[in-house]
């Protein structure tokens, strides 16, 4: 039973990890990684967009962090902090499934320069 508590709960360089903290962790990197796509993806456009991994990788995050703080932590701060934005991250996916063709515009490419 000892060996299934070291599972539990464990510290590393003094600091309690325990599944919950595996969970808000989680979702701060994948939430944090989204930068790292956006500017990826701008970088090789040569110009400032969004790709889809970035709406991903937002929901995703949120959803876990949204579950670490409404659940294990129960902290009114993060759950609104976290809560707020995902209806936007999850409309920008619905878009992106249900939509294929752009309907103005505003949507086309740019043309090359």
């Amino acid at each position: 039973m000892s060996s299934l508590r070291f599972l539990a709960e464990m510290h590393v360089f003094g600091i309690l990890i325990h599944p919950w903290k595996i969970v808000g962790l989680t979702g701060s990197l994948v939430f944090g990684l989204r930068f790292m796509i956006q500017w990826i993806a701008s970088e090789r456009a040569r110009k400032s967009v969004i790709p889809f991994g970035f709406w991903e990788c937002s929901a995703i995050g949120s959803l876990l962090m949204l579950s670490y703080f409404a659940l294990y932590q129960r902290d009114s701060v993060g759950v609104i902090s976290t809560a707020m934005p995902l209806p936007i991250y999850l409309r920008n996916l619905y878009f992106r499934y249900t939509h294929h063709q752009a309907k103005h515009a505003g949507n086309q490419p740019r043309p090359a320069e």
